[in-house]
């Protein structure tokens, strides 16, 4: 049942309505003159019963009239965009600016602009890419990659760009829907988000990586346990590609969850397999193992239990140590994940304490940098593919994670932008304006699954195809090509470092050799991790 107050949003709609039904009466009863006010009061009575009919803009379906004056403000937004970015106010440029790109390739725009860069390209900490005087023509922009190693039976073929974790009940249906039908649309992936596969995931028949994390939805026993059952039933399902064990997000790493009792409608119930009139919690710690050595094996039954389906962990890079401990459990066990998707601490989400989405976590172009050479020093990279996320809205930073050691890239905000969100930042009281983070019926309806899953597609189209223009423009043939040389990165006036310089590849085995050099602390790191405990060794 919808709030009546928050249902206030039509009353200009509503009170347009009376006052031009007001104006007629008296127009006829009164003094002709009234037909100028009832005109007027016509006309916009007009222009918002358009606007609550019409499908493009969320906003006009749930602010009728009165959201007229977004677009309004709109019309004077490069003067305000100059201003904030001349001014540093926080980092509202790099939220507008990118909100924009994404807007214009959802909507097929054309995203070129005058006057060159708005990024200070003097600042320490602007990177660019470099380029070829010898620029390689690509025509398809289908970039893919295999998921799937050695122990792996069905791997699949994943676009380097799909759509990041995001839960039903967090996100609206309509919501998901518009992501998974555009993920169809598109021929990329959608990640569930722990909350499970959902009636909407289904009703939009893209491919999913089905995301266990430590509540376990879609695979809990009654206890809040994981049921392999459960879960052989849910990774069964053909849509479901990938299998991904959530260990953190960069949001809120190492922080659990709960869904109050209250929110839980019959839907998410379904989703989730929780009852309904009760809390629903998410540990911050998983119950199914606690040593590495346990959490290698889990991955194991996870996989057997999928059918041999690609299964990794997403986690956020805390304690370098303890991600050590499970690299050494997979060379004693021999069980090694097909996938890890390592998230920065820049990653969003709908609410989390301040301190945890600020100052806990390593940010993504470290934690990405250590996995990976992590991984080279213990000789399972070629075995092991790398996602990476947090932030990536543009092919600029697709292009920069691939040649710092990703093979593919997720992007939650991204897409957001693309089904219409304005980081109004009202997601966690489920009035958000344009319909994507609601249970409210009446402001998700204001979210047209038709028209926005669409410009989902069109939003990966376009930025695969901006990717394959920078590829090429860099004398390269396929963005896997990437390599750290081909980052710059200023470090303050008059100075700029190479990519290699800073974020550079370790040599392959080197952890493994007790005569090879050691980088920075890696192997004494190294020499205090265990197969058998996330605790040090003495």
């Amino acid at each position: 049942m919808p709030n009546l107050g928050d249902l206030a949003r039509f009353t200009t709609f509503a009170g347009a309505i009376l006052l031009a039904l007001l104006c007629f009466i008296l127009m006829f009863s009164w003094s002709a003159w009234f037909f100028w006010p009832f005109a007027l009061f016509a006309f916009l009575s007009g222009l918002g019963l358009f606007d609550v009919t019409q499908t493009k803009h969320s906003i006009l379906r749930n602010y009728p009239i009165l959201g007229h004056m977004r677009f309004i403000f709109e019309g004077i937004r490069p003067e305000i965009r100059q201003y904030l970015i001349e001014s540093d106010q926080d980092e509202e440029p790099f939220s507008r600016d990118n909100r924009s790109l994404v807007y214009q390739r959802a909507k097929d725009q054309e995203d070129a602009r005058p006057f060159g860069t708005r990024m200070r390209v003097y600042d320490a900490g602007y990177s660019w890419v470099t380029h070829s005087v010898q620029p390689v023509h690509i025509k398809d922009f289908d970039f893919r990659t295999k998921i799937g190693g050695s122990q792996c039976s069905k791997p699949y073929s994943a676009s380097l760009f799909n759509i990041s974790a995001m839960s039903y009940g967090s996100l609206s249906a309509n919501a998901i829907q518009a992501l998974n039908t555009g993920a169809k649309l598109g021929g990329f992936a959608h990640d569930t988000g722990e909350g499970s596969v959902s009636r909407y995931h289904k009703a939009g028949g893209g491919d999913l990586i089905y995301q266990l994390a430590s509540g376990y939805f879609g695979s809990r026993a009654a206890d809040g346990s994981f049921d392999p059952e459960k879960f052989r039933e849910t990774a069964a399902l053909d849509q479901i590609k990938m299998i991904e064990l959530k260990l953190s997000q960069g949001a809120k790493p190492g922080h659990g969850g709960m869904l109050p009792a209250s929110k839980i409608s019959r839907e998410i119930a379904e989703a989730r397999g929780v009852p309904m009139g009760i809390d629903c919690i998410s540990p911050a710690a998983h119950s199914a193992f606690s040593t590495p050595i346990e959490m290698m094996e889990f991955i194991g039954k996870l996989r057997a239990l999928s059918d041999g389906k690609p299964v990794g962990f997403k986690l956020c890079i805390g304690h370098r140590r303890e991600f050590m401990c499970i690299v050494k459990a997979m060379l004693k066990t021999g069980i090694t994940p097909d996938f890890i998707v390592v998230d920065g601490a820049e990653g969003g989400t709908g609410a989390a304490p301040v301190e945890f989405s600020n100052h806990i976590g390593m940010p993504m172009t470290e934690g990405l940098t250590f996995v990976h050479n992590t991984l080279r020093g213990a000789g399972l990279r070629d075995e092991i593919k790398i996602g990476a996320a947090g932030k990536i809205v543009s092919a600029f930073h697709i292009a920069r994670a691939l040649a710092l050691g990703a093979d593919w890239c997720n992007s939650a905000r991204g897409f957001m932008f693309s089904i219409g969100c304005i980081q109004a930042q009202a997601c966690h009281t489920n009035r958000c304006p344009v319909g994507v983070a609601t249970q409210d019926k009446t402001r998700m309806r204001a979210l047209d699954v038709t028209h926005k899953s669409k410009r989902v597609a069109r939003f990966h189209y376009n930025t695969m195809e901006a990717l394959g223009e920078m590829t090429g423009a860099a004398g390269l043939h396929h963005p896997s090509d990437f390599l750290p040389y081909h980052l710059m990165l200023r470090q303050g006036d008059k100075s700029m470092v190479e990519g290699s310089d800073v974020y550079g590849y370790l040599p392959k085995g080197f952890l493994l050799d007790d005569d090879a050099e050691d980088y920075g602390d890696h192997k004494s790191r190294w020499k205090r991790a265990s197969a058998e405990t996330f605790s040090p060794l003495e």
